[in-house]
């Protein structure tokens, strides 16, 4: 967590042994090997320069570590085909942290909700609200046609 919060790329890599695995499942997203986890990292780093991790708790067994945290920064690079909004998030985090014989990391696999990352970047809006109501049948025009008729179908009957 210190070199992830210092952005220091050559002490992150140095956590990680020869079997490094990164797994961002909230989008089934895997990184495989050295090459792909450092190319995780310099991707986070790029989109949220200013990137901050809060440890909250610790959880330590016989296999892994689990780490709840908060991830907070500022989303300016590209982040998944959306270019930086200059937005601020901040939003609660788990990690699972597997070993190697090394004692080095072997892996890192991450829990979140992304509604709540892309709400705060500013492309998710809750159905409820204006926008979401708005955004929600413009780009969904199909689901909330059915929607309406399976009402309708039920008042009938």
């Amino acid at each position: 967590m210190r070199s992830e919060n210092r952005h220091d790329i050559e002490a992150i890599m140095r956590t990680f042994g020869d079997t490094a695995q990164y797994d961002d499942e909230p989008w089934s997203e895997h990184h495989a090997g050295r090459v792909g986890v450092r190319g995780y990292y310099e991707d986070l780093l790029r989109v949220a320069p200013d990137l901050k991790i809060d440890v909250k708790r610790r959880h330590v067994t016989d296999e892994n570590i689990i780490l709840e945290v908060t991830i907070s920064g500022t989303h300016i690079g590209n982040w998944r085909g959306l270019p930086g909004t200059g937005k601020k998030f901040e939003f609660p985090l788990s990690a699972v942290y597997t070993f190697d014989d090394a004692d080095k990391l072997a892996g890192e696999r991450i829990y979140y909700d992304r509604a709540t990352v892309l709400r705060q970047v500013g492309v998710f809006h809750e159905p409820e609200d204006t926008l979401g109501r708005v955004s929600t049948i413009l780009t969904h025009p199909v689901t909330i046609t059915r929607a309406m008729a399976r009402r309708v179908n039920e008042a009938v009957h």
